[in-house]
Formats: structure tokens, sequence, C-alpha cells
């Protein structure tokens, strides 16, 4: 079968991102132009403010992403570009972008959910990996406990009921004064602190022991914090933070164990910017060790939002003849396996 070439757009949250991908897994160039030194002025990411400068940088970042990849235009098969679950603002930027050049190009178009686009990531490092196998998302948005079935086709076996695991580490590290980005700063004060210095409650959903729920962790760290301040007692942030992050930890790997496990899987693969979190990663690591089970992860750059998993996912929809109109929208709240 002849190559097929996919320019990856992505512009969802506070990352403007071009890559070229090639067959899927063979990632040409993958370039990245953050925003958090701009959002970190105001603790967290200000959409408007996004959006803004997804317009001021797509033209450069897709630029910059054919000339390392030695491509031009015409090398480009088909265009894929994030459509949702995202910020309003930000996802149109990338999408207009993207029917643009598709219509002036006469390019086939094709839209990507963001967490497929995740869970692509573990392709592209991992060449061996084929579904079925089991994945845990972890973002700032989403907590999902998936099996992988094919390409593009997911069964949702677990969700957060309340905050996303990404937003209960935001939430803590403000609250400790730790600033933005949360998750990273977390992991960091954590190398030093004790987790087990702190019993904070590992939550449970009665109805199905496969969701996730963060809010009774995310309270629990901020009574602890308000009794502190109310005695007058230090804080020691460390332990705290490696307290906090031992009780989401033991949340997030006991489930995807429990579920490769029950139904059988010996592979598990994990996706999302949270994903990158080493304390995470590690304990993953060592559990599906002693359970037998080939774990997959990609690299902390492929964690977090990058067009590169954008071009792989876009690739696998573009061999199922997943083609759209000039009509593709944004949509901010797009559920996973939607289209």
């Amino acid at each position: 079968m002849a190559d097929i070439t996919i320019l990856g757009i992505e512009s969802s949250c506070d990352e403007t991102a071009a890559a070229v991908v090639r067959n899927g897994r063979d990632v040409l160039s993958n370039i990245i132009s953050s925003q958090i030194a701009i959002h970190t002025e105001y603790g967290g990411v200000v959409p408007e403010i996004a959006s803004r400068k997804h317009l001021e940088k797509i033209d450069d970042v897709i630029a910059l992403a054919l000339k390392e990849a030695h491509c031009t235009f015409d090398d480009i098969d088909a265009i894929a570009v994030t459509y949702g679950p995202g910020l309003v603002g930000a996802l149109l930027v990338g999408v207009a972008e993207a029917k643009a050049l598709a219509y002036a190009l006469k390019k086939p178009l094709i839209g990507v959910h963001h967490i497929e686009g995740h869970v692509s990531a573990n392709y592209i490092e991992n060449k061996e990996l084929e579904p079925p196998f089991a994945c845990l998302i972890v973002s700032g948005g989403h907590t999902h406990l998936v099996v992988v079935q094919d390409y593009g086709k997911f069964e949702i076996v677990g969700r957060s009921r309340d905050d996303a695991a990404g937003e209960a580490f935001d939430k803590v590290a403000r609250a400790v004064g730790l600033g933005y980005p949360g998750g990273p700063k977390v992991d960091a004060a954590s190398k030093t602190g004790n987790p087990q210095a702190i019993e904070f409650p590992r939550g449970t959903v009665t109805d199905n022991p496969y969701d996730f729920t963060f809010s009774g962790i995310k309270s629990n760290v901020l009574n602890y914090i308000n009794k502190a301040k109310m005695m007058n007692t230090a804080i020691n942030v460390p332990d705290l933070c490696a307290s906090f992050q031992e009780a989401v930890t033991d949340s997030l790997v006991s489930r995807a164990i429990m579920l490769c496990k029950e139904r059988g899987y010996h592979k598990l693969a994990i996706a999302g910017g949270v994903a990158s979190n080493s304390h995470i990663r590690a304990r993953m690591e060592e559990e599906c060790a002693k359970n037998g089970i080939r774990f997959y992860r990609p690299s902390p750059v492929l964690c977090t939002d990058n067009a590169a998993m954008i071009g792989c996912a876009g690739y696998y929809e573009y061999l199922q003849g997943c083609r759209d109109g000039l009509d593709l929208n944004a949509c901010p709240n797009l559920k996973l396996g939607e289209r």
C-alpha cells in the first residue's frame, strides 16, 4: 500500500500544534507552541486569550511542521484536526484552519476526537501495539477507563463521577500555593514528601466499581489545609502533595489492574496529560509487572496535547473511510465514541 501522510492540527486548549505523520506511526515532525507562561499569570487557562494566541500562531506552526518534515502541502494526503472536546473558541481556530486548507488544497478533511488522539499516542512509540487492550485516560478534563476494541472504537468501562484527576491536581496545587500548572508542580513537590504522612480517602462508587470520584479526596485536602490554618499549624507541603498523589494513584491503578484481571486483558496503556505523572507511571509499571500485564505509556511530550497523536488517530480514521465536509464544527462537549 502507498504511504499515507497526514497533517495533524491540535488547538483544543492552550497548545497550538501541528505535525506530519506518515502511515500513522512515523512522526516526521511535531511542533508545539505552548501558552503555559501566559496563562500562569492568571492561575489557569483564560479561554479568550487562548483563542487569540492560536490565531496568532497557527499558520507559523503548520509552516514549521511542514519544513521540519521536509514536506510541502503537495505531499499531504489528508488533514486531520481536533474538533472536540475542548474550549470552543480554541477548537474553532484549528477547525477553521483545517477546513480552509482542505478546501484550498482539495484534500480530505478528518475530524478527530481529542481523547481518541491521546489513546493513539501509544501507537507512535509502541509500533507493536494493536487493539484490543485496556487504557486508562487521565487528563485535566477527563478520567476514563476504557477497552480499546479497535482503532477508533471504545467501550467506556469507568469514568469520573465528578472532578477529573487533573482538575483535582490543579485545585490542590492552587490551595497549597504551588500555582499553575498544578499536575507537574504537585509531582515535583511529592518527590521529597512522605506518601504515608497523611491518610486521605480513596473514593469508591457503589453502583460501578470501575467509576472514579475525586471530589472527596480534594475536599479532604482543602479541609486539612483550612484546619491547619485555623490552628496556626505549619503545613508540610511535600508530605501533603505526596499523600494526595498517593491517594489518587491508588484509585487509578487499582481500577485499571482490576479491569485487566477481570476481563483477561494482558495489555494496559495510559494516556492523557496526567499520564506523564512520574509516580502514576512508576506505580502502574510496578503493578503491571506483578500481574503479568504488558504496560504501554507514551513519552511525557506525547501525553500532553500535541498534533502527532491527532495525525495518528486521523490516519486510522482515514483508512476506515471517515471523511468530513466543510460543515465540520467544533464540539466542545463531544463524548468519546461519538462522531
